[in-house]
């Protein structure tokens, strides 16, 4: 079980700020959630950076075997 959790734009486009998932690929997981504003979350995970158990990835395809935690990362100013 992998522990997704949303950060700043994220969370108030998800409408949550985590949700688990048994998912087996980043984009998998994503096309699971149950977005609060669905127009927003889709056009959003585009642009978002993903931190698999703390390494920095854009790659959706990324498999969760054995993954932990997900941090949603969208772009955000002064980062």
């Amino acid at each position: 079980m992998t522990t997704i959790r949303f950060f700043a734009a994220a969370r108030a486009a998800v409408g949550t700020d985590s949700s688990t998932t048994e998912a087996g690929t980043i984009d998998e997981a994503l096309r699971e959630i149950a977005a609060a504003d669905p127009p927003r979350w889709g056009a959003l995970q585009e642009r978002c950076s993903y931190l698999v158990d703390g390494v920095t990835t854009r790659d959706r395809s990324t498999v969760l075997e054995g993954v932990a935690v997900v941090d949603v990362m969208p772009p955000f100013a002064g980062g």
